[in-house]
């Protein structure tokens, strides 16, 4: 049987990213159109010495990344991560899903000033994954989708780990004091958990301050919100785990306010008339082919390798045609491959590059993984249990 909170994550997640569709489509013709320069300046307006975009990519997503964490700790101890047998196989499968799609791209890269982008194909976007594939109807098995997600999930934690390694705060040196004391809050919330503290207010108190010295400390804030998640008490009871409660909270406002703001903010990209002449360039042709090419290799390459050496078994109703499959699916990049393209380069002319080709290569997957799907499930298999 599959959760409820599942269920739910799994509707969230569809309908978020319909709504990033359509929010990347009108931000593309609006930074287009004649009111062009009006609407990036929305994004450039000042608030208390930052962007409005500064304050969406550095603030609002460290609450998208808090409710990563949050899924993270549910699936590690109630979900598809708590059980090793279970857990081995999207494990092998996000780390191929990660590896050979960076391995790709640093080798068309390397050598140039771009190479620091290695980290933008390995990124898998959530919502629009479990999107397509729902699109799909009743056909797709429920051990599909359910393996699709614990992939994204773990991909994420993936993208967090390479993010917190190696794109640290371009603008600040390593600050080891502000670091410590935000370590420091965070072992004060994690005691707060181990003495059973079930209200939210000194975790939302705390999180704060965390959020605030690892902003300041060189490490990216967002970072603080995956933290901060696994501070947060679990109960595998629903209606008394605080973790669950601040999960179904977020859901609606993740998906249908921060989500959608951060595709507005950073899709704004104008695409002049020799704009598609820069996908010639190494940059652009590593993101293609590392979210389109290396992305279903590698999900289906250590796949295949689990269970060959006996360490997992597909599940039910899955087969390594299905894999290659969902492996296309994980192709689609988006939200955390265009935030990584943000803290790999600091040339503007760079970044936008690299946001384009993200929504090229991710489009390309989406509709690629789709009809190769619909074409592999030719049955109609209901596992919605």
């Amino acid at each position: 049987m599959v959760s409820k909170l599942f269920q739910k994550f799994i509707h969230s997640q569809t309908s978020g990213g319909i709504t990033l569709i359509f929010c990347t489509l009108f931000s593309l013709i609006v930074a287009n159109s004649m009111f062009a320069d009006s609407y990036q300046g929305i994004w450039h307006l000042d608030l208390f010495g930052h962007s409005f975009a500064h304050w969406i990519n550095d603030g609002l997503m460290a609450i998208f990344f808090f409710l990563i964490g949050l899924e993270l700790k549910r699936e590690m101890l109630i979900g598809e991560l708590s059980n090793v047998k279970k857990a081995i196989l999207p494990i092998f499968a996000a780390v191929g899903g990660m590896l050979v799609p960076a391995g790709i791209f640093a080798a068309l890269n390397y050598g140039t000033d771009t190479i620091n982008g290695f980290g933008i194909p390995m990124a898998t976007d959530i919502a629009f994954a479990v999107a397509v594939i729902t699109m799909l109807g009743k056909r797709v098995p429920m051990s599909l989708k359910v393996f699709l997600t614990a992939l994204a999930v773990i991909d994420d934690l993936g993208a967090i780990l390479v993010i917190a390694l190696f794109y640290p705060n371009p603008e600040l040196p390593f600050d080891i004091t502000q670091f410590g004391i935000a370590m420091g809050v965070l072992a004060l919330l994690f005691g707060l958990n181990r003495m059973k503290v079930n209200s939210i207010i000194p975790y939302i108190i705390g999180g704060i301050i965390v959020w605030w010295f690892m902003l300041h400390s060189g490490i990216h804030a967002t970072i603080a919100g995956v933290l901060v998640a696994f501070t947060i008490p679990f109960n595998k009871v629903q209606s008394k785990s605080l973790c669950a409660k601040a999960e179904h909270f977020l859901h609606l406002p993740v998906a249908f306010i921060i989500l959608p703001l951060f595709a507005l903010a950073n899709t704004a990209i104008t695409i002049d008339g020799g704009g598609f002449s820069h996908f010639s360039f190494p940059l652009a042709a590593g993101i293609f082919l590392g979210l389109v090419v290396g992305k279903p290799i590698g999900v289906t390459l250590a796949t295949f390798i689990a269970v060959k050496l006996g360490l997992s078994e597909l599940p039910t109703a899955v087969n390594f045609k299905r894999v290659f499959g969902a492996g296309m699916l994980a192709g689609i990049g988006f939200t955390m491959s265009i935030f990584v393209s943000i803290l790999a380069f600091k040339d503007p002319d760079y970044v936008n590059e690299a946001k384009l080709m993200i929504l090229v290569a991710s489009v390309a997957a989406a509709v690629f993984g789709f009809f190769y799907l619909k074409r592999t499930l030719t049955t109609r298999q209901d596992y919605s249990d």
